[in-house]
């Protein structure tokens, strides 16, 4: 059947919902006056950015029609999700078990998440896969899979904190989205403001001191993608950017843990980042975990920022 032909069955890396905005976390109201906002030595920033590469066959950009985003685009958004003094936290659910080495990951991957947002960021307490209905788990080519879909529209919409905003599931089970599907690596609900991403296909060969940088380095870059689609990004068509889409993982390593220029600015804007000690934390963590190709990304951006 061709849905399991290998690019098919690589597809959506970070798997992105379509659907609107509409929690009840406080929106913006139409922006109708142009903000000047700016980043610091913007136009020596934006000469960072690394042009994004001619698509190739089964590359996102090839199989996706995607519009972009600019800065008044982003805060002219009717649905654009800001933290507010009620809804401010992010929440991790993690669910089944894990072997010592995953459960690293899990745990740097939520001190990144903090970092990279300037957010608190609580771990709730694990859950048992045995909450997830019998129907809504597989064996599939050997894999014990759980349903994706099940657990974003089902599961954590009633595991979200009142202060949460929003919550993200991660397992190192393999998932799927719908029968059709042989997996996805994640999935997202930005209308219910929850997601689920999997560890189980980021590691080659197995975790131990020498490989877990590979696997912790695709966990964040899925994770800060994911919560920065809740924070009401789009796709990036700008450069070579976090927020690029992707569709395997050979597209998804090529992409750094950065944001463009244009995306650094939407965000920026909407948490108030404090951009130079942000980006030093980033810096440091990435260099603790020997992720030295995106600490020396952010490294020019912070030599930027910092004039």
């Amino acid at each position: 059947m061709k849905l399991f032909l290998s690019v098919i069955l690589l597809l959506f890396l970070f798997s992105c919902s379509k659907k609107e905005e509409s929690s009840t976390t406080k929106k913006s109201k139409a922006i109708s006056n142009k903000i000047d906002f700016k980043l610091p030595n913007y136009e020596e920033l934006v000469l960072l950015n690394e042009p994004l590469p001619e698509p190739q066959s089964g590359d996102w950009l090839s199989v996706h029609d995607e519009n972009g985003q600019t800065f008044q685009q982003y805060i002219a958004n009717k649905n654009l999700i800001i933290s507010t003094s009620k809804k401010n936290k992010i929440y991790i659910q993690p669910i089944g078990s894990f072997t010592a080495w995953e459960k690293k990951i899990i745990d740097w991957n939520i001190e990144y998440i903090r970092l990279f947002f300037g957010l608190e960021t609580i771990q709730l307490q694990p859950i048992s896969e045995s909450e997830i209905p019998s129907k809504e788990q597989r064996t599939h080519f050997g894999n014990h899979q759980l349903n994706a879909s099940y657990i974003i529209n089902t599961l954590l919409p009633s595991k979200m904190p009142k202060d949460g905003i929003v919550v993200m599931a991660l397992t190192a089970k393999d998932l799927y989205p719908n029968p059709k599907w042989n997996f996805v690596f994640g999935l997202a609900s930005y209308e219910k403001r929850t997601a689920v991403s999997s560890i189980s296909r980021y590691s080659e060969g197995g975790l131990d001191a020498s490989t877990y940088p590979l696997c912790l380095r695709r966990i964040i870059k899925t994770s800060s993608h994911e919560i920065s689609h809740m924070f009401t990004l789009a796709h990036c068509i700008e450069a070579k950017c976090l927020m690029n889409g992707v569709n395997n993982l050979v597209e998804g390593d090529s992409r750094p843990n950065a944001l463009c220029s244009v995306c650094l600015t939407k965000l920026s804007w909407n948490l108030k980042f404090q951009d130079v000690d942000r980006l030093d934390a980033l810096i440091y963590f990435m260099k603790k975990h020997k992720l030295e190709y995106d600490a020396a990304i952010l490294e020019k951006q912070r030599a930027v920022l910092a004039k």
